[in-house]
C-alpha cells in the first residue's frame, strides 16, 4: 500500500468522521457502552484466531472484520478508504494502539491487515457472497 493511498485513506477518515459528527451531534444516537462491549467480545474472538495462526484473509477472520465494520456503521457508514484510514489511525494514535494491543500485542497489525483485505474485496463481497 503506497503512502499516497494511505494519505487518501487518512483524509477520507477525517472528512467523513467530521461530517458525521457534525450531523449527529457528536454521535449522540450511538449507545457507546454497547459498542465498547461488542468490540470487547469481538476482539476476544479475533485474539483466538490470531493466536491459532489464522491469516488476515481467512474467511473466519473476514467474518469478524465484517462484524467490526457493522459496529463502525452504528456511528456512520464509512467508505472503504475511510475504513482503511481507521486501521491506520489504530496504528498511529498512541491511545488507540494501547487500547487494541491491550487485547493482544499483535492486534493492531493483524486487524489492520484484515481490514485492508476486507476493503480490497469491496467491503466483504467475498464474505457476503460466500465465495
Amino acid at each position: 500500500m503506497g503512502s499516497s493511498y494511505e494519505d487518501e485513506c487518512r483524509r477520507a477518515l477525517a472528512e467523513e468522521q467530521a461530517k458525521s459528527l457534525a450531523e449527529t451531534n457528536n454521535w449522540e444516537h450511538v449507545d457507546k457502552a454497547k459498542v465498547h462491549q461488542d468490540w470487547d467480545v469481538l476482539y476476544r474472538e479475533v485474539t483466538v484466531l490470531l493466536e491459532s495462526g489464522a491469516l488476515p484473509g481467512d474467511q473466519q477472520v473476514q467474518e469478524l472484520v465484517r462484524r467490526h465494520f457493522d459496529i463502525v456503521c452504528r456511528f456512520y457508514v464509512p467508505s472503504m478508504e475511510a475504513y482503511v484510514g481507521m486501521s491506520l489511525f489504530y496504528a498511529e494514535d498512541e491511545a488507540m494502539r494501547a487500547f487494541h494491543d491491550s487485547h493482544h500485542l499483535g492486534m493492531v497489525e493483524f486487524l489492520g491487515s484484515a481490514i485492508k483485505v476486507f476493503a480490497a474485496q469491496g467491503g466483504g463481497a467475498v464474505v457476503q457472497g460466500g465465495a
